[in-house]
């Protein structure tokens, strides 16, 4: 990438992440009910094949908790944990979340800050609405740069 183009990738980046979040794209996220337990959470997670945390919603979707799979194997190894026990025991209470309003940029620091890989997205009556995946934020900015991208060498360190 000329240096002239690597400028024009550089202004433009700050304002694709001053786009609000409804402009990604968003997976589903994986959804259990309280109650549910933990060995019936690591088999959600391991059927989607897409995620790495449980969203933890009551009867009417709102979010109650996350259980990511830090809080699995953090617990489990070098310790003895019940999977039978509910989610509860192990899920996160409360979880920073964002709403569809908030900014990419709001996204990427909550991630960075919080050391999240999922954000979820709630309403304003706390229903969970979707997650926002680092991949999504990346696919995102990838997407605005096709030509950009395109015409890269196929080894980055290259020179055209």
């Amino acid at each position: 990438m000329s240096d002239i183009t690597e400028a024009a990738v550089a202004r433009r980046v700050p304002s694709l992440t001053e786009e609000r979040l409804r402009v990604l794209t968003r997976r589903q996220p994986v959804t259990v009910m309280p109650g549910t337990t933990l060995a019936e959470c690591i088999r959600a997670i391991q059927r989607t094949g897409t995620g790495d945390s449980v969203f933890v919603c009551d009867g009417q979707g709102r979010l109650t908790g996350v259980l990511t799979e830090r809080d699995i194997f953090g617990r489990l190894v070098g310790g003895q944990v019940d999977l039978h026990l509910p989610v509860e025991g192990l899920m996160t209470t409360e979880p920073r979340t964002l709403d569809l309003d908030d900014t990419i940029r709001d996204a990427i620091v909550l991630m960075r800050t919080g050391r999240y890989r999922n954000v979820p997205i709630v309403d304003d009556a706390g229903r969970l609405v979707g997650v926002v995946r680092q991949s999504d934020i990346i696919k995102y900015l990838a997407e605005s740069f096709p030509e950009e991208l395109l015409n890269l060498p196929p080894r980055p360190h290259q020179r055209m």
